[in-house]
């Protein structure tokens, strides 16, 4: 469609696959396998459909009146288009996470991918430094922590993880603020070994699954090998009186 045609310049169908296979390739340079590009784009793209649908969703219009049949076969028809575009969020999304994505084939957890652990790492980053700064003590396992936590969730879980992690900050904000003012960076305890997650912005991440799966963290922990102490350390300045 040009210019003077007068409608909306919507990417067709072919710019739309140029532009997902133009960013397949600048990420295959950059050294990101294919499946998780893959994964990457097809989040962002559920993501779009669910915003639009819960953006459409809100602005909708109380129903008609019985003896308004026009009124109300249009509400009919939005809420019909609203259906097939859930549907199709749905769709999309299973199709980035697998059919399988609320578990294993033998009903276990696959292990995270690297760009699962990159996202989680994105998303924990900013809260931590929204509460304390940042810490030159940081242990340096980070993405052990992540792997250890993310393997704590389905894939689809993990697709909404950066949400839940924001959701749980800011319900406990001032929780969070008291723990790292006692125990985190530039608290008088910055060297002591069993509060040492606490310098790592992993810290928000195991706090959250210790609160929402702390049996299948602490599985988790074991299997890659992760000091206990720092789980309990962790676990006693959460828990320390304000």
């Amino acid at each position: 469609m040009s210019v003077a045609d007068g409608g909306r310049q919507w990417p067709d169908e072919v710019s739309v696959e140029n532009a997902r296979a133009t960013l397949l390739q600048l990420l295959a340079r950059a050294g990101v396998p294919s499946d998780d590009a893959r994964q990457l784009i097809g989040l962002l793209e559920a993501g779009a459909l669910a915003l639009a649908h819960e953006e459409l969703s809100g602005g909708r219009s109380a129903a008609g009146e019985k003896d308004e049949p026009y009124e109300s076969g249009r509400l009919d028809g939005a809420r019909d288009v609203l259906e097939e575009l859930g549907a199709v969020a749905e769709r999309t999304l299973v199709q980035a996470v697998g059919a399988a994505g609320e578990q294993g084939p033998a009903g276990e957890r696959p292990r995270a991918r690297r760009m699962e652990v990159e996202r989680a790492r994105v998303a924990v980053t900013p809260l931590y430094l929204s509460f304390t700064e940042a810490s030159e003590l940081d242990p340096e396992v980070t993405d052990e922590v992540l792997a250890a936590v993310l393997g704590t969730m389905s894939p689809r879980q993990r697709a909404g993880y950066a949400g839940r992690l924001t959701d749980f900050a800011a319900d406990h904000q001032a929780r969070l603020e008291r723990m790292f003012a006692g125990y985190g960076p530039g608290s008088a305890i910055t060297m002591h070994g069993r509060y040492s997650l606490l310098h790592s912005a992993t810290s928000i991440a195991v706090l959250e699954r210790l609160a929402a799966a702390p049996r299948e963290l602490r599985e988790e922990w074991d299997a890659v090998e992760l000091p206990p102490a720092w789980l309990d350390g962790l676990s006693t300045a959460w828990n320390a009186p304000a």
